[in-house]
């Protein structure tokens, strides 16, 4: 039998199975039990990412639970405990963290975007490679203690992160000097996910030569998939992380189940951050007569930016100067 103190540890399988028929189930109990403070303090929610969007979980005890991946994108999550929780990779687009405790909670390569997070608590909280720039309130955070931050957030951030946030965290006056200095430099490009099929490697390789040398971060797997690594892990992992897909189309990715499944995710990704991810180009003519449906959706919804002359230097140089137009970054207005 449980002690008391185990008991407040962990979850109540009351809330528990309230919390697994969904949100609607969830969310029409907590507006019939307003005074209620749920406890989900421990659980593990299985391995797969589920959709916790517009839930909620304001005030709940959510301390030490694992929802990497999860769809959090517009929660409430205002005055929740998420002490010692994982949260890598979370979708917490638009969310409310107001008064919510994130001590040794890791972010790491969460989307914060337009997330809210003024008077949170945070203490050790680890920020890894997050973009910080468009999350409200940080100048209202409180810091019990110092937090972390690495150097791929300040990047991705673009230096964009309120001194006071940076002084609260922790952080070196020399270093806040060096992030401050980044915010006057150009924001220059998106970053791109590459994806192919392993027969177009030849083009493939020229193009992210070429990406790389006009200062473009990209990715694709011959070139940057560690030994070891899990395939179909990492490949989600990067699609969430960079700003765009460029999608290479051809004879072979038409009929690829690979790049079928990565423009999935990618059209997942933009459904989720309500702005445009992919950038479609074609070597041949296979996706304008396909009937795959996939394809064909992508030939009826997106413009295709042409190489299928890119053998020929000055066409091809043509087409990458215009992919490189629609891979930079906007600027954002000062205030």
């Amino acid at each position: 039998m449980a002690t008391s103190e185990e008991a407040t540890r962990m979850a109540s399988q009351e809330h528990l199975d309230l919390f697994k028929q969904g949100v609607e189930v969830w969310n029409k109990w907590r507006a019939g039990n307003p005074l209620i403070h749920p406890n989900l303090s421990h659980a593990r929610f299985g391995k797969r990412s589920i959709d916790l969007s517009n839930m909620n979980l304001s005030a709940t005890n959510l301390s030490f639970c694992s929802m990497t991946h999860d769809n959090l994108s517009g929660a409430n999550l205002n005055g929740a405990n998420l002490m010692g929780s994982y949260l890598m990779g979370a979708n917490l687009c638009r969310a409310t963290l107001h008064g919510t405790r994130l001590n040794v909670t890791n972010l790491s390569e969460a989307n914060l975007t337009e997330a809210d997070l003024s008077d949170a608590v945070l203490s050790l909280t680890i920020f890894g490679n997050v973009d910080l720039q468009g999350v409200k309130g940080l100048e209202r955070v409180k810091h019990a203690s110092s937090s972390i931050l690495d150097i791929q957030t300040v990047y991705r951030s673009r230096g964009n992160i309120p001194e006071i946030f940076l002084k609260g965290a922790g952080v070196p006056d020399s270093f806040i000097d060096y992030a401050r200095s980044l915010v006057g430099k150009p924001i220059g490009y998106y970053t791109c996910f590459i994806s192919h099929s392993s027969r177009d490697e030849i083009f493939v390789k020229r193009l992210y030569a070429d990406l790389q040398s006009n200062n473009v971060r990209c990715w694709f797997a011959p070139e940057d998939l560690k030994i070891g690594d899990h395939y179909h892990q990492r490949i989600d992992e990067s699609i969430h992380l960079y700003d765009k897909l460029v999608l290479i189309l051809s004879e072979h990715a038409v009929q690829s189940a690979w790049v079928e499944r990565e423009v999935v995710a990618a059209r997942e990704k933009e459904d989720q951050l309500r702005h445009e991810v992919l950038l479609p180009i074609r070597l041949d003519d296979a996706v304008m007569q396909t009937s795959k449906a996939w394809a064909a959706d992508v030939r009826r919804r997106w413009h295709i930016g042409d190489f299928t002359q890119w053998k020929h230097h000055n066409t091809y140089q043509q087409a990458l100067e215009r992919l490189l137009r629609d891979l930079k970054a906007e600027q954002k207005p000062k205030d």
